[in-house]
């Protein structure tokens, strides 16, 4: 028994990476609960970025009207962000990458059961050490440190594998923003307090244990009562 929850965002998102912090935090604080399947979704803030990416202040300059608007709005997640555990290092980032191919490995460290770590991970070189998520020797680099073979990782990101998955994924959603966290169907928008995905949490386990005592337990061809 486990409860699904799905993540659906985006590595140059910062709400993004201090949602998931928060979630993870409020999965520990639930260690009575059944076990939670974590799943990972697509969405890509910016699908028109250019493969190398672009000079993130001449970026963010253009999309918010200045620099200046842009540092304030990096100090506002800064500050949203005190007492998650986010050492976020805007001044590190030199790049605002485009994030496809990031997405496609997702899928290839989900073949080996390693698509949360190196969903963590990618948030983290993005945010708190200014790495270039969208260069494929950088992405290699991460994958690595997270137990991917390196061969492997590299063959994959010189194909063109996932690539269609990721586009038909990303067509059929239906959300217009990230983070975005479905924990058991419950739908949870934006960087939202721990508590939050607590309760959701806990509704989910409550639900997952009436369901076992109403349907009992079935093994070997033999259900008994919960």
């Amino acid at each position: 028994m486990s409860i699904p929850v799905t993540i659906t965002s985006d590595f140059i998102c910062p709400w993004c990476l201090i949602g998931e912090r928060r979630l993870l935090k409020a999965i520990e604080e639930l260690a009575e609960s059944p076990s939670v399947d974590l799943r990972w979704q697509p969405f890509e803030l910016n699908p028109s970025m250019p493969a190398d990416g672009m000079n993130r202040k001449i970026y963010r300059s253009m999309k918010f009207g200045s620099w200046e608007r842009s540092r304030m709005l990096d100090a506002q997640t800064v500050a949203a962000a005190q007492g998650d555990d986010v050492a976020f290092d805007y001044d590190a980032i030199e790049k605002t990458p485009n994030t496809f191919q990031a997405h496609r490995l997702m899928r290839f460290a989900e073949r080996f059961g390693l698509a949360n770590a190196l969903g963590n991970a990618l948030l983290s070189a993005y945010f708190e050490h200014g790495r270039d998520v969208g260069d494929s020797a950088t992405l290699s680099d991460i994958a690595v440190e997270q137990g991917l073979d390196r061969d492997g990782v590299a063959a994959f990101l010189a194909s063109d594998e996932e690539s269609d998955e990721i586009r038909q994924i990303e067509q059929a959603l239906q959300v217009s923003g990230v983070p975005n966290f479905n924990i058991d169907g419950e739908v949870i928008s934006g960087a939202q307090p721990m508590q939050v995905f607590e309760e959701a949490l806990r509704r989910a386990a409550e639900r997952a244990t009436r369901n076992t005592q109403m349907n009992g337990e079935c093994a070997g061809g033999v259900c008994t009562v919960a």
